[in-house]
């Protein structure tokens, strides 16, 4: 009962912030936006830290390679002045194919988190409940800025991911749950350098019309 309830609440909350932002201008909807993206950061540096603490010692020599990265081929701003040459249509594009192609990979870690080999497996599980929660919320507000903007900011790609197995024995659940789940600004990184430049777009993207 009580979890049909917070789903009944979620539900609400998101209806309200779609029919709120019909109601509001295009610059109140990055704001919006932004708000949702400093929630998905801030959960996501407290997710680091969870992990962090209780890392395999060889765990990062393990990691996958970054090209098995599912999001690799997505090609995105190096850095913020890259960004700002790019149309805020192509950056609202590349905001959006990223939450979709992390729609499954957040399904996955949901389902393991709460019996990860972890003491802090029932925070981790929570926090990444919030994450899928606030990265709904933020794609449906990217849908309604797009509607407003028109068809040309309307393509996203589509990325299959192939995952699925975590592994049977400790060490490689908690390497490959760190190597989907170590995030940066609230996209997984899979690699610090190579996906962490993934997600900055969704800070990026705000910057050229925002001010």
């Amino acid at each position: 009962m009580a979890r049909r309830s917070q789903g009944t609440k979620l539900h609400l909350a998101v209806l309200c912030l779609v029919v709120s932002c019909h109601a509001i201008g295009l610059s109140d909807l990055m704001e919006r936006a932004s708000q949702r993206s400093d929630k998905l950061h801030s959960l996501s540096t407290s997710l680091t830290k969870d992990l962090d603490s209780h890392f395999p010692p060889m765990g990062r020599v393990m990691m996958p390679r970054p090209s098995m990265c599912h999001t690799s081929s997505l090609q995105t701003p190096k850095d913020k002045e890259q960004a700002l040459k790019v149309s805020e249509n192509e950056l609202i594009s590349l905001a959006r194919s990223l939450l979709l192609a992390w729609n499954d990979p957040l399904l996955l870690l949901s389902s393991e988190a709460p019996t990860l080999p972890h003491p802090s497996n029932g925070d981790i599980s929570s926090k990444i409940r919030e994450l899928q929660d606030y990265s709904k919320s933020l794609g449906d507000g990217l849908d309604i800025m797009v509607n407003k903007m028109g068809p040309s900011s309307q393509y996203i790609s589509s990325i299959p991911f192939k995952g699925g197995d975590l592994g049977n024995d400790k060490t490689s659940r908690l390497i490959n749950f760190h190597f989907l789940m170590s995030f940066d600004a609230g996209l997984p990184k899979c690699d610090q350098k190579h996906v962490r430049r993934k997600w900055q777009a969704f800070w990026f993207w705000i910057v050229p019309f925002s001010n």
